[in-house]
């Protein structure tokens, strides 16, 4: 079993948090008896801060609540039993819908970056997960490194190369982001910025240079708000998980979610009921995965672009525009499929911009007209890239195993600060790392690879997804890596799909690198600070 850092609290601290947190000791825990306007603002400050969520909901969030009226109030005791009616209608009669009306704000802490993006998988889930652009990740947490201990790897004759290994690649890390920040501070001017933003601009600035030094295993916390329903498909998927981390940390989450919701999850552990479904789940992908490499796993990988643009509607603009008129007339859908193709082009332009409309900023799209047509990309880039872009909740997102055979990206900022071999080092290291555990772990041997690493997967989005999609990670606070994935695929969509107009729909795109990309961000959240104060 995983070993998870506790944290102490004084005896007036836990007194508080009793009432608000389903246990004080484990990683994973709900939140209750909260408004939710207050879950909300937690989870949003959490991204952005070091701290546990328990510990910042003291530092910051406690003195602004009334809690004189919780002192009888503890929630890690949980509850007795289920309403009756939910029990009846959701588990006697197996009505699903009923699951979707109850929600749960759920603190999922210390998991490695592997086990992240299993939490995320769901599209009808919200998720806030700790970000590497604010937070330095050589801090450490109970005197260690933070990332993810494999227990069967720890226990290995590998238990003292695993530990050794990552520790060295942290303390390159930190080296590293000590180089670069007092590089960039050296080579770009403050101007009229205040000190704290330029500080806090710079260091975000060094960060993201040098976060693909850091490992999979890096743990995060990540905060999900879900419904009973979402939950269950969550659990379901962990539990059929080959991953020991992922199932171990199903059961932390049933446990807790149980103490909110339980009538909701009584089918997850049931063998004839949520056992079957998750054992067909863990049999179709040993499977497929058997077929696949009998078939295919000989077969030498051809080189690829960073970003392909593999299957597209050559007709989408034409049927677009059938579907901006379809709910303002009468006729059916391949009559104005026919009626719009024998429109001129100045007939075309003049439904397609009123349809679009004065676009002022990225978060006025057009309305679902535009989800009429798709586009399937193949990308190859660093993993750190791929997490971000991931976390999108309209598409379909496949990725392949995270290895070091793909290579990986060093960026320029790095060389240019005078610390190209602290990375490669790092990254040989990773490498090597791998390759030992590869032998007698494959499912953990990710752990060791760097997030510089490059990984293949494929996005398949709608045009009304790529508007806010494109528009969003091109966005001059954007990370690199990212923001040239989504600069290419605009270019595709335009110039390979030759779908123009709906490219130039797409009019908030950023094409030109800033020097500091948190830097006009950082002077708006100073500027919004200053407002609120006067």
């Amino acid at each position: 079993m995983a070993v998870y850092v506790p944290e102490s609290f004084t005896s007036d601290e836990a007194d508080v948090l009793r009432r608000y947190f389903t246990n004080l000791d484990g990683p994973v825990f709900a939140l209750v008896n909260l408004p939710e306007v207050v879950k909300g603002a937690l989870f949003a400050r959490y991204s952005r801060s070091p701290k546990s969520l328990r510990r910042l909901f003291l530092d910051e969030f406690v003195g602004d609540l009334d809690i004189s009226g919780d002192l009888s109030v503890d929630a890690t005791v949980g509850l007795d039993r289920a309403e009756e009616l939910y029990e009846r209608v959701f588990f006697d009669y197996g009505d699903d819908s009923v699951a979707q009306l109850g929600g749960v704000h759920l603190a999922c802490e210390q998991a490695s970056n592997i086990l992240t993006k299993v939490l995320e998988w769901g599209r009808l889930m919200s998720y806030l997960e700790q970000s590497t652009r604010y937070i330095a990740y050589d801090s450490r947490l109970g005197g260690r490194y933070r990332y993810f201990r494999d227990p069967d790897v720890l226990a290995s004759p590998l238990g003292t190369r695993y530990v050794g290994d990552l520790d060295r690649i942290f303390d390159s890390y930190s080296n590293c982001t000590e180089v670069v920040t007092e590089h960039v501070r050296n080579t770009v001017d403050r101007g009229d910025s205040s000190e704290f933003v330029y500080r806090t601009a710079t260091k975000a600035k060094a960060l993201d240079a040098v976060r693909g030094m850091l490992p999979a295993a890096a743990t995060s916390n990540v905060g999900i708000y879900g419904t009973g329903q979402a939950f269950e498909a969550l659990l379901l998927r962990m539990r059929a998980s080959p991953l020991p981390e992922s199932r171990e940390y199903a059961d932390l989450m049933l446990h807790e979610l149980r103490k909110v919701i339980p009538s909701f999850l009584r089918r997850v552990d049931l063998p004839n009921r949520g056992g079957k479904w998750s054992e067909y789940l863990a049999a179709t992908r040993a499977d497929t995965r058997a077929v696949v490499d009998e078939l295919f796993g000989e077969t030498p990988v051809q080189p690829a672009s960073e970003v392909e643009l593999v299957d597209f509607d050559p007709d989408a603009e034409d049927k677009i525009l059938a579907a901006i008129c379809y709910s303002h007339s009468t006729l059916p859908e391949h009559q104005l499929v026919d009626k719009v193709r024998d429109l001129g082009v100045d007939e075309k332009v003049a439904l397609m911009r009123a349809y679009i409309g004065r676009r002022e900023n990225r978060r006025h799209k057009p309305g679902r007209a535009f989800e009429r047509s798709f586009y399937r990309f193949d990308v190859l880039s660093d993993y750190g890239a791929f997490r971000d872009m991931q976390r999108h909740r309209m598409l379909t997102i496949e990725w392949q195993r995270l290895t070091p055979n793909h290579g990986y990206s060093r960026p320029e900022l790095v060389e240019e600060a005078g610390a190209g071999a602290i990375f490669d080092e790092a990254m040989q290291r990773s490498a090597a790392l791998y390759d030992a555990l590869n032998v007698d772990f494959f499912e953990q041997a990710p752990y060791a690879v760097s997030m510089a690493y490059r990984m293949r997967y494929s996005m398949q989005f709608n045009a009304r997804e790529a508007i806010h999609m494109l528009e969003l990670r091109s966005s001059p606070q954007g990370h690199p890596s990212y923001r040239r994935v989504a600069l290419e695929m605009h270019r595709l969509i335009a110039e390979q799909a030759g779908h123009h107009a709906l490219a130039a729909a797409m009019n908030h795109m950023t094409t030109e690198a800033p020097e500091l990309e948190r830097l006009e961000s950082e002077q708006r959240a100073e500027a919004r600070r200053d407002a609120a104060d006067s």
